[in-house]
């Protein structure tokens, strides 16, 4: 998707936003990497089922519009998968991907993910959004329904707080 082009619509958003102790292009570049930025889907956790995902990035590694981000796994005895794609990148001010093709989640359908940094008196401001549908299947969408949200938030928070942890 170019720049100009307009994205897609979404019936639900998420976002937090919080003061970093670090300058915008330290906090960029901590957060430009993949690896760091999704690491609470590699582990497993409460909100994961006790499940995980494994991450694989291709040459681009997440870090130039067009680049994919495939992640795969398990969580309660379902497989999940799902394609991303950078779709804005400017250093060290914002960037976003969003989900292509047919992917297989539980809780939440196709979104769009990004975030901001600009100035801060303290040093930088960290914006994380998530913009998301609701699943459309017959069999998630109640699941979708009671956690959705819920994963949404848990989502962001935790890309939040790895970029506040990492400069603390």
């Amino acid at each position: 998707m170019k720049e100009n082009e307009r994205a897609k619509e979404y019936s639900k958003r998420y976002e937090e936003s919080i003061a970093v102790s670090a300058p915008i292009n330290a906090v960029f570049a901590f957060a430009d990497d993949h690896m760091n930025f999704s690491s609470h889907m590699n582990k497993s956790s409460p909100m994961m089922g006790g499940g995980k995902m494994e991450t694989i990035l291709d040459e681009g590694k997440g870090q130039v519009v067009g680049s994919h981000i495939v992640m795969k796994g398990n969580v309660l005895g379902s497989n999940l998968f799902l394609d991303e794609v950078i779709t804005k990148r400017t250093p060290p001010y914002k960037k976003e991907w969003q989900t292509v093709g047919g992917i297989n989640l539980l809780v939440i359908d196709h979104y769009t993910l990004g975030f901001d940094i600009g100035p801060d008196k303290a040093g930088s401001r960290f914006t994380v959004y998530i913009d998301y549908d609701l699943p459309k299947s017959v069999k998630t969408y109640l699941l979708g329904k009671l956690f959705g949200d819920m994963y949404a938030k848990w989502c962001v928070r935790q890309m939040v707080r790895g970029v506040v942890e990492h400069f603390r």
